[in-house]
């Protein structure tokens, strides 16, 4: 009799196990679409100037991340000074406004990538990828 509730038991955790591994694929496979049609959405309308300073030039889907490509006019300041001085602060700003702008996205296991380059030598400044763990909510 135990023998045969083992063997029960045993099968309906292989079940359940098959079934979470069905369903986190359904998931993946639907947030990719997600982030695929967003992005294609979203670059019909490339490039847009976002400020005086800051400008959306691309967007691709990778897997379930949305990447954003922005271009920054940073002035007379080095490349190297922009990423010294503004790394940090520019950071804490997208990270906020990431959490507060795309939650669903995040909250549904999608992440979002912001991808900063100079608009004068077009090396890439920052990279901040932010998921859902980034954001206290």
């Amino acid at each position: 009799m135990i023998k045969k509730a083992l063997v029960t038991f045993s099968i309906l955790t292989l079940s359940v196990s098959l079934f979470a591994d069905s369903m986190q694929e359904k998931v993946k496979q639907s947030n990719q679409e997600v982030v695929s049609l967003a992005a294609k959405e979203i670059a019909k309308q490339l490039p847009q100037t976002i400020d005086q300073f800051t400008k959306l030039i691309a967007i691709e889907a990778k897997a379930q991340s949305l990447v954003y490509t922005y271009e920054i006019n940073t002035g007379v300041k080095s490349d190297e000074s922009v990423i010294k001085e503004d790394k940090s602060r520019m950071q804490q700003a997208v990270t906020k406004g990431i959490c507060h702008s795309s939650w669903r996205f995040l909250q549904s296991g999608i992440d979002i990538s912001y991808i900063y380059t100079s608009a004068v030598s077009k090396k890439k400044l920052f990279q901040f990828d932010v998921g859902k763990g980034d954001c206290t909510k």
